[in-house]
């Protein structure tokens, strides 16, 4: 029994990424905090490897000094955010760029059973079982709704028939068609319903969701389009409605607001933004979680301080067009994503350091402050403000500030009043989220 347990832990090594063995197989952070999203307006993640810059440049970034929520010595994994990309996490299967079918290239061809398997001891090795941080599973080489799976994505449906013609010479193309979807939305749907119910029932604290949904499919062709307005393309709210199970399972919505480098500075940056947080939020008001207490599902856009597929830092205003526009319509916070090369020298890291201080960290910490205010004011500390009319512009950042003679601050309370309603955090209800809820675990008032 003993040596059999063994060999299993000796695969699992081996099937996990070398860069995080080290670091997280004898839980590192198991005595920290961890994330608490319940009882605060607005946080700002670190889910950037940039451990380097201090390791191996000696350039310290001090996210912490501006409220920005981070891994212990900036890791990867943490207990404050992990993600799973495609290898890190079961047996995920997919087609490789080179056009080999990994773990059987498509979802009808997976293992699940030996997938769930896999998952489950991955998960016990590289994270603590208090785990409390932000939990994201990136699955992106195909999507479970058969049309959204197009451009590259177009091979999973031709493997998908070619399996169907092989299994029913009898069939016509057009059945061909239709079973090859049912088959593959229901084991697209098996693969990521069930690894969602894994890992939240073995990290129940863990705010656990898929990258990039909801997704609004909303992106802006052209770097001169005068009728663009942002909207979410025709017919996303029953494409999404489609996916009801999958944010049935989700304790956290992550849609992607990343910037192409052609809206920098312009006002359709923010259109399009505002219509992929409002969808998400919709979706997370309209399906929760079990374990939600009957509360929204928090929800936390992926973004990025430079532009896509760039190290081109956002400007002031990019940043309101992003994270600005996340906190004023309500969102529990923005996570911050970005890849090896923004600590790839010592250069890129003083880079880096620059910007924080002079540019992000300062931003963060207004935005932070101004919802907290928002918060205290409107809404007891009880909730978030969200903004009353999502597209009238109004935004934390810009709060006016007037003491009145007795030292209230009468100019920012009436601007909230006006512009903004609260989001009650769990356990609490009422218009400015002034009552306890009966049976919520707290006395009534």
């Amino acid at each position: 029994m003993v040596l059999s347990h063994l060999r299993f832990l000796i695969l699992l090594i081996t099937l996990l990424p070398r860069a995080s063995l080290s670091e997280n197989l004898s839980h590192p952070d198991a005595a920290a905090a961890g994330l608490d999203l319940r009882d605060r307006p607005f946080v700002v993640v670190w889910n950037m490897p940039t451990a380097n810059c201090q390791k191996r440049h000696n350039v310290h970034l001090d996210l912490q000094d501006f409220g920005i929520v981070e891994n212990q010595r900036q890791r990867f994994q943490g207990q404050n955010v992990t993600i799973f990309y495609r290898d890190r996490l079961g047996k995920y299967p997919y087609i490789s760029h080179d056009g080999r079918e990994v773990n059987g290239g498509i979802p009808q061809l997976g293992d699940l059973t030996s997938h769930l398997s896999l998952a489950e001891g991955q998960l016990d090795i590289l994270l603590h079982p208090g785990f409390s941080g932000v939990g994201v599973i990136d699955w992106e080489e195909w999507l479970p709704l058969w049309e959204n799976n197009f451009g590259s994505k177009m091979e999973y449906r031709r493997f998908s028939k070619d399996l169907v013609r092989q299994e029913r010479l009898d069939l016509s193309e057009k059945d061909v068609k239709l079973l090859a979807q049912q088959e593959f939305e229901e084991s697209a749907r098996m693969f990521m319903e069930e690894t969602l119910r894994l890992v939240v029932r073995r990290r129940p604290r863990g705010f656990w969701g898929f990258y990039g949904f909801p997704s609004c499919f909303n992106k802006h062709k052209r770097k001169r389009d005068k009728t663009y307005t942002g909207r979410c393309h025709w017919g996303t709210k029953q494409k999404n409605e489609r996916l009801s199970w999958l944010w049935a399972q989700s304790t956290a919505l992550y849609p992607s607001i990343y910037l192409p480098q052609r809206l920098a500075g312009s006002t359709d940056a923010a259109l399009m933004i505002r219509h992929r947080l409002l969808e998400a939020l919709r979706v997370a008001s309209t399906w929760r979680h079990g374990n939600s207490n009957n509360q929204a599902t928090p929800v936390l856009p992926y973004a990025r301080l430079a532009f896509t597929h760039t190290l081109n830092f956002l400007s002031e205003t990019d940043l309101e067009h992003t994270l600005g526009e996340s906190a004023s319509l309500g969102a529990a916070g923005v996570v911050l994503w970005g890849e090896m090369k923004f600590a790839k020298s010592k250069k890129q890291c003083v880079l880096l350091r620059d910007y924080i201080h002079t540019v992000l960290g300062p931003f963060i910490q207004t935005l932070r402050a101004e919802a907290s205010r928002c918060s205290l004011q409107l809404c007891y500390s009880h909730g978030r403000c969200a903004r009353r009319r999502p597209n009238s512009g109004r935004s934390l950042s810009s709060t006016p500030v007037s003491v009145s003679h007795n030292g209230t601050d009468s100019a920012s309370s009436k601007y909230f009043q006006q512009h903004f309603r609260c989001r009650c955090y769990s356990g609490w209800t009422g218009t400015w989220c002034q009552r306890k809820m009966v049976g919520s675990g707290q006395d009534k008032s």
